[in-house]
């Protein structure tokens, strides 16, 4: 059965209106997904009013900084993902710890976006605790 491609649409979070129309600002298709994916990660359970979507992996961030408390946060994202996010399949992520930035993970995302003919898509941006 094929899959039927579709366009995906999501507001920005920064809520400016576009200068011009006056509207608010769009993303469009893999930058959605991609802004929605990291969201998702970097949003704790309790931060948004009546929803539990969100993830823990802010409490990871105070563990050790190895490649074990790097494999649990892979796990945990990949999960979030896997359950949030219906847009892609066939996710990979590698946290690659950095003691060095303030104990922080190097996050590489991988993806492929469903309904879509376009090659994996990646990411990568460094996730650190908050104090």
């Amino acid at each position: 059965m094929a899959t039927k491609s579709r366009a995906y649409k999501d507001i920005t979070l920064d809520f400016t209106p576009n200068p011009v129309t006056g509207d608010l600002n769009v993303l469009k298709n893999e930058r959605a997904i991609m802004r929605s994916i990291r969201n998702l990660v970097q949003t704790g359970t309790q931060e948004r009013f009546y929803s539990e979507i969100g993830s823990d992996v802010g409490d990871l961030l105070f563990d050790f900084c190895d490649e074990v408390t790097g494999g649990v946060l892979a796990r945990k994202v990949k999960s979030i993902i896997e359950m949030y996010e219906p847009r892609v399949t066939e996710t990979e992520i590698i946290a690659d710890p950095r003691p060095d930035l303030n104990n922080s993970f190097q996050m590489t995302i991988s993806y492929k976006i469903v309904g879509e003919d376009l090659p994996i898509q990646n990411f990568a941006f460094l996730l650190e605790g908050t104090r």
